[in-house]
């Protein structure tokens, strides 16, 4: 079984600090800001551009996304010129809370997860309000930005885990952006076997690190 590293938020350091050691700084300036440390009282704010978001596999199973929506996990929309906006929030344990809107015309959606560090220096994301599905990522930096590809997952019912077959799998590339150096992109696609990719969102955001009053701070990046 797959186990978590005991909490510990002491050292300062991101999880993706904590997955990379030294190789978080081989990426472009932007991404070390959004993959490094998010300072005690501060949170991580992004907003931006998705130029392709939602559902896009086959018709029949989307009843059963649907199901999923309430859950934070994902949703049966489709849509093009997406805006959305994604807040990180460190938390005590040392594991980060993601949560990402995605504003549809008429329709507002929200995906969330948790991130912790496993023993073997895997990430292990908890998707879900409740965090009932849990997707292991293997991170690689790169000169250009982040890869992270999934190695396994399992569900989470209460106390009990249960390891399930790798019939799914995920997988995110994040690099700067084009245009500039403070911009990003971030390309997320979910593809499962036989049935080929089922959800994906890609577009271009800025991101900074605030405090939680929203006044200025030491060391705290401004708006792009």
């Amino acid at each position: 079984m797959f186990s978590r590293v005991p909490a510990t938020a002491e050292d300062g350091r991101s999880v993706y600090e904590r997955a990379l050691g030294a190789d978080l700084s081989r990426m472009p300036p932007s991404l070390r800001v959004y993959f490094g440390a998010i300072p005690a009282g501060c949170v991580g704010i992004g907003q931006g551009v998705y130029d392709d978001a939602g559902y896009c596999g086959p018709r029949w199973l989307r009843p059963v996304v649907r199901l999923f929506a309430g859950r934070g996990v994902m949703f049966p929309e489709r849509g093009a010129a997406v805006p959305f906006a994604i807040t990180n929030m460190p938390q005590r344990d040392g594991s980060l809370r993601a949560e990402r809107d995605f504003f549809f015309p008429g329709a507002q959606r929200r995906m969330v997860d948790a991130m912790s560090i496993g023993r073997s220096g895997e990430i292990i994301d908890r998707l879900g309000c409740r965090g009932g599905l849990e997707v292991r990522l293997r991170a690689r930096a790169e000169a250009s930005g982040m890869r992270l590809r999934s190695v396994g997952l399992a569900l989470h019912l209460g106390r009990v885990r249960l390891p399930l077959p790798r019939v799914a799998g995920v997988e995110v590339t994040e690099t700067a952006g084009r245009a500039n150096g403070t911009s990003q992109h971030v390309d997320v696609r979910v593809r499962a076997w036989l049935l080929g990719e089922l959800f994906r969102y890609e577009g271009t955001f800025a991101y900074r690190i605030q405090p939680l009053d929203g006044k200025p701070g030491r060391g705290v990046v401004p708006p792009a």
